[in-house]
């Protein structure tokens, strides 16, 4: 199952063919800006050739800066956790009597021997 922002199968094949419809539109363009058949091919190839090498350099950019879809949400996921957890041992340590609570703080070191609650 693909997340909503994910790449799916569906998504892949509509961006090759969306690709392919940009090579023969960027084709049919060069043909009537006055190219030749072979010089609008070879132009709009050129053209495929640049925004694939420009995607590739955004990825890698991504990749490199960790801006990544998967890193992002892994960082979310992180930070609900660790931020659910916190919450709910500050639950636990609020229902110890206060002896427990002050022996706890005790043992952590978060509190001085002649400190009282």
């Amino acid at each position: 199952m693909a997340t909503p922002t994910g790449m799916t199968r569906g998504k892949a094949l509509l961006l090759g063919l969306a690709f392919f419809g940009l090579g023969a539109g960027g084709y049919g363009l060069f043909q009537l800006a006055g190219f030749g058949d072979a010089s609008a091919g070879i132009a709009a190839e050129a053209v495929l050739i640049v925004i694939v090498i420009g995607w590739i350099g955004s990825y890698l950019f991504r990749v490199v800066s960790g801006n990544m879809t998967y890193m992002q949400q892994r960082r979310d996921y992180r930070g609900r956790y660790e931020a659910a957890t916190e919450e709910e041992l500050q639950k636990q340590f609020e229902a110890l009597p206060a002896a427990e609570q002050e022996k706890l703080l005790r043992e952590l070191g978060q509190l001085s021997d002649s400190a009282d609650l």
